[in-house]
């Protein structure tokens, strides 16, 4: 039997819960419920929440739900998956412009943070730049190729390309491993030694490469893969 939210003491609806205890005192399933703001015929917006988070199994796998699986989820229509993919969207803006005027090598843990809501959570593979000035502030990133990393597919020249238009002295280059493996493969070696190659002959250091997931990390120059 559907409990309304109305029918709860004001301390177990979230919308109250939160003025009168802080929107921190809320869990998981609450704050999503506030989001949701309603619910269906069958479930109240809290019942909902609930039955959302256990078929993700976990909060951090919400955001890799695209819109179209958004959709599948019996409850929601257009109106909240779209709800949904703004607070996703809206909170990987708030990270990037975290970053923007931070020197990104000497904040590491908020870079990965970043770069996770970025490309971390992708289902295809990613490959990021960011192209850097000479205090490693952010002066541009762009995302230059989508699909199977291989050096035979990716060309040194577009990625250099706009660290010439930027004005970047070194650069970032990033890609995801959608599998969730931070392993580095042949592949991203051999493309790693190249980009790196043309860097040093170029005078735009390629200062890292980072392999990320929704749940890890992997750095190519810690891993000694760059000299």
């Amino acid at each position: 039997m559907k409990v309304k939210m109305a029918d709860l003491p004001p301390y177990q609806r979230p919308r109250e819960k939160a003025l009168i205890s802080g929107i921190e005192s809320l869990s998981d399933e609450e704050v999503l419920a506030l989001i949701l703001r309603s619910g269906t015929r069958s479930e109240s917006v809290l019942d909902l929440s609930v039955r959302i988070l256990r078929m993700v199994q976990s909060l951090s796998q919400l955001p890799r739900l695209s819109y179209f699986q958004l959709m599948q989820i019996p409850g929601i229509k257009t109106a909240k998956a779209m709800e949904l993919m703004a607070v996703f969207e809206l909170s990987k803006r708030v990270l990037r412009s975290s970053m923007m005027d931070k020197n990104v090598m000497n904040s590491p843990e908020l870079l990965i943070h970043w770069l996770k809501s970025e490309v971390g959570y992708k289902h295809q593979e990613h490959l990021m730049a960011i192209y850097l000035n000479t205090q490693n502030q952010i002066v541009s990133y762009k995302t230059l190729f989508v699909g199977t990393l291989d050096k035979s597919v990716i060309h040194p020249r577009e990625i250099f390309r706009e660290a010439v238009e930027s004005s970047a002295s070194r650069l970032l280059v990033i890609h995801n491993h959608p599998s969730g493996s931070i392993t580095p493969s042949q592949a991203d070696i051999e493309v790693t030694a190249v980009l790196n190659e043309v860097g040093q002959l170029m005078g735009i250091p390629l200062l890292d490469h980072l392999i990320v997931t929704d749940s890890g990390y992997c750095s190519l120059r810690q891993n000694m893969i760059i000299d």
